[in-house]
């Protein structure tokens, strides 16, 4: 189904019928502030293994990040932080940025890699955060998979490419071509890894 939702005043109504579906194991297309992402309940392992089949990745290879509303969800699903990273995360949070963490043992198992790290994003984007609001924990979420740029702008066009694989495409507009910028939070120091949308000083 495609749905409309305001970008900047998002309809409660439809946020929670959103939530709603993903606590039932739904999967979504979604805005955030950088492209469109395919998201899902952490909590729903078969929906984690429908979102990897659309991916065509192994659960346990893929690059899937936690999309939280704050960072106390963070305390959650990441080893405990040190003040100067905590201080970074919130020095740049919310906004087009991934790092990635050490994981805690409430990461979902579907999800522990060899690395046990996890990516934590927190985007500035009024959609987006209603809805793991409304859901009360991160999305699991995904890069949209396409060539070219109308195949992960456009929702019409994602609509029509994914209407039988997902329960929701989310229109909020045309999203943004350019993904996150991705910071390896897990050594001695912070380490760019993919330079995208957000800048780093």
């Amino acid at each position: 189904m495609l749905l409309h939702i305001h970008p900047d005043n998002p309809q409660p109504r439809l946020i929670k019928q959103v939530a709603d579906c993903l606590r039932d194991g739904g999967i979504i297309i979604y805005p955030t502030d950088t492209v469109y992402g395919l998201g899902c309940d952490i909590m729903q392992p078969k929906a984690i293994e429908r979102i990897c089949r659309i991916k065509k990745v192994d659960p346990k290879k893929v690059q899937l990040s936690f999309v939280c509303s704050d960072l106390s969800h963070l305390s959650e699903y990441a080893k405990p932080l040190s003040n100067p990273v905590y201080r970074l995360l919130k020095e740049y949070l919310p906004g087009p940025y991934t790092f990635i963490l050490k994981a805690s043992k409430l990461t979902p198992k579907i999800l522990q890699s060899k690395k046990d790290t996890i990516g934590l994003r927190i985007p500035d984007n009024n959609i987006a955060m209603a809805i793991i609001k409304e859901l009360g924990r991160p999305v699991l979420s995904a890069s949209m998979p396409g060539e070219m740029v109308e195949e992960y702008t456009d929702p019409e066009v994602m609509y029509e490419n994914f209407k039988n694989e997902v329960d929701y495409v989310i229109d909020g507009g045309i999203g943004g071509m350019i993904p996150s910028t991705i910071v390896d939070c897990t050594g001695e120091e912070p380490e760019v890894i993919r330079e995208g949308l957000g800048e780093w000083k």
